[in-house]
């Protein structure tokens, strides 16, 4: 490795362990003015929904802003205790993929649908990083109601961006991976038969319905973060690459060599083009789609064989790449979508590109070389300009809606506002410490609300009271509606949050479902009344069928049951009431309790593994006579001849 390259390395290393990294001029207390800014009286609502990622967790919390109180916590990708999630048989086939049922993921990015490049609160979509699939969440439930997987793909952190109209949910490779028939290759054939893809998932417009359109051939490079194009650019996307050196081995070194990686620029209206014109070839690439039914609370997993694919080499004018330096980690285009904004890691300055001057470049063939026949723009010809000396690792950048841009910087611990016309840096402030992604409501659409900006830092040290080793992360709400940017408040985080997107609480908060309706609850075993409650035996197989209200279960005596029987407790809340769910949970169960909404109906699986008599209860409380919501179940020896037998409010 060159000495240079080693310097710059150490150096690097050096900001990042330095115990004196903490930026100058820290905030010991917040101001009453700032207090009174975040607070949200007794009673009142917040004015934004913020959906927050949970990385690791792979779940997403609902965040109120400004008050950063958590509202709720969303499982997608993780099975969840709290509500059964995963554990309930209906749930189950979420999570199923063509690798068997998957309990966990690492959820990175979320995105929020629009209409005309604006939120308009439909659905949330989240991605799956670890074993790619994208997750469809309805804001009208907050409910997982949809998880497509993506075949040839080695990972999707690049994921899931949206298009203006919520026409496509766009995913690209972050590890480019061996894909076809042969993949059994040797990793050091990376250059010759590892490649990218990227995903371009159709959504339906009336139910939000997700399948897989196409996918692009790519380069086998690393893609990370990405943003349709909006309003005049429209019908383009731009992805960060990185690793465009094709290491496979040590990126740490190996995957920085280069003073420039690439924005790749999808023209997809071009692609439209071409599967009409009945280009593309379909290849067989199984895959799994997990469809929840809101009228039957069941989730149905199915798979699919085959996906269309396009290679740009072959189908030109798709693909064009736009030099930028250094190692870029996010793309983002401003609100008039003129403006395409990259953010390399190891770059000294933010290149800014004009959309005007990129369509301009190709239509003169002003290249600087090609990728594999897919041209490479000339730097100059492209550039709007460059902010000059904004701070170091710049990763992302959002909007205000008021022709400004903030940046959030890694290693100096800071924002930086500046200005997208001039390029002028106008504000930066310290965050605490080591931002990674920023969040301004609206932020990536064409109608930024320019009012707050959250911080998502990955180390918070002394912020919060200290709980050993592990600390929750930092998220930091500042007031950017005058020319300074103000701290506000500091508040912890679930998981570790990369991106979160935020809108107007006005948007959903009166179209929320309250509570499922009876008569139109077409669950298989769902009951309708109290006077349906029954246990059945079906050779091995014992199926309770059970109601839940204030304050019992019915039935609340079973016999019969033997050890070694699978046992389906199939309970169904017979409330019609907001936010009054039920519980259910029994003694030795080796999955998670039930969490019934009204309405609802919902099955936990129970295969006892000893003699005994076994307490059932409800664990979400419901009302003063919560304690008294409880049964017993007998379970006698295999083998034994003691019947079914089931009763309620019967006493001797």
């Amino acid at each position: 490795m060159k000495t240079g390259q080693w310097l710059m390395a150490g150096a690097i290393a050096t900001i990042l362990l330095a115990p004196s990294c903490k930026p100058k001029g820290a905030q010991s207390a917040l101001s009453g003015d700032a207090a009174s800014k975040v607070y949200v009286a007794p009673g009142q609502y917040d004015e934004f929904y913020n959906i927050v990622s949970g990385g690791f967790n792979g779940q997403i919390s609902v965040v109120g802003l400004p008050s950063g109180r958590v509202l709720k916590i969303v499982p997608v990708f993780s099975v969840h205790p709290e509500n059964g999630w995963g554990f309930s048989e209906e749930s189950k086939p979420m999570l199923n993929t063509s690798h068997g049922f998957i309990p966990w993921d690492d959820l990175h990015h979320i995105a929020i649908s629009t209409t005309n490049a604006e939120h308009d609160g439909r659905w949330a979509f989240a991605n799956a990083n670890n074993t790619p699939r994208i997750a469809k969440i309805d804001l009208t439930t907050f409910k997982t109601t949809e998880i497509i997987e993506i075949p040839n793909s080695g990972g999707n952190h690049s994921s899931p961006f949206i298009t203006e109209n919520t026409e496509y949910i766009v995913a690209g490779t972050r590890f480019s991976v061996p894909t076809g028939d042969n993949v059994d290759v040797p990793i050091a054939t990376y250059k010759e038969n590892f490649k990218g893809t990227i995903s371009f998932i159709s959504v339906d417009q009336e139910h939000g319905n997700m399948d897989i359109a196409f996918q692009l051939d790519a380069p086998p490079f690393n893609f990370d973060l990405a943003r349709a194009g909006k309003k005049k650019s429209h019908g383009w996307f731009f992805f960060s690459t990185y690793n465009t050196e094709m290491a496979h081995t040590l990126l740490e070194v190996n995957a920085s060599q280069k003073d420039k990686d690439f924005i790749m620029a999808v023209n997809w209206k071009k692609a439209e083009e071409y599967i009409k014109a009945g280009k593309g070839k379909k290849i067989k690439s199984p895959y799994v789609h997990n469809v929840w039914d809101e009228d039957t609370h069941t989730a149905i997993s199915t798979v699919r064989e085959d996906i269309l694919s396009l290679d740009p080499r072959e189908l030109k004018d798709i693909v064009y790449f736009i030099p930028c330096p250094k190692s870029p980690h996010g793309t983002d285009t401003d609100p008039t979508g003129e403006y395409i904004i990259g953010s390399g890691k190891l770059a000294a300055i933010i290149p800014v590109f004009s959309f005007t001057k990129m369509l301009k470049a190709i239509e003169d063939k002003n290249f600087e070389g090609n990728i594999d026949g897919m041209p490479v723009l000339n730097y100059e010809a492209v550039l709007h300009g460059e902010v000059l000396k904004p701070g170091l690792g710049p990763l992302h950048t959002e909007f205000d809606g008021k022709g400004n841009a903030y940046t959030s910087m890694f290693v100096s611990s800071e924002i930086v506002k500046w200005n997208i016309e001039t390029l002028e840096v106008l504000d930066r402030v310290p965050t605490f410490y080591s931002v990674g992604h920023l969040m301004i409501p609206g932020g990536p659409t064409g109608k930024p609300h320019g009012k707050y900006m959250v911080a998502y830092n990955k180390i918070t040290k002394d912020r919060y009271l200290p709980t050993g080793p592990e600390l929750a992360h930092s998220a930091q709400l500042f007031d950017i509606s005058g020319d300074k940017m103000q701290l506000l408040l500091d508040f912890p985080t679930i998981g570790e949050p990369h991106y979160a997107e935020a809108f107007p609480a006005a948007l959903i908060k009166d179209k929320q479902v309250k509570f499922y309706k009876m008569e139109k609850n077409n669950h298989p075993r769902a009951l309708k009344g109290i006077n349906d409650a029954r246990v059945e035996r079906d050779g091995n197989k014992v199926h309770v069928y059970m109601t839940s209200i204030r304050s019992n279960f019915r039935p609340d005596n079973i016999e019969g049951v033997r050890v070694g029987d699978e046992v389906y407790f199939h309970v169904t809340n017979l409330e019609q009431d907001w936010d009054v769910p039920h519980g259910f949970a029994i003694k030795g169960a080796n999955t998670a309790e039930l969490l019934i909404m009204p309405g609802e109906t919902a099955t936990l699986k129970w295969v006892p593994d000893r003699v005994g008599i076994f307490p059932f209860y409800c664990t979400d409380f419901c009302s003063a006579l919560h304690q008294e919501m409880q049964g017993y179940l007998r379970v006698s020896p295999k083998g034994s001849n003691n019947p079914i037998t089931f009763s309620t409010g019967v006493a001797e």
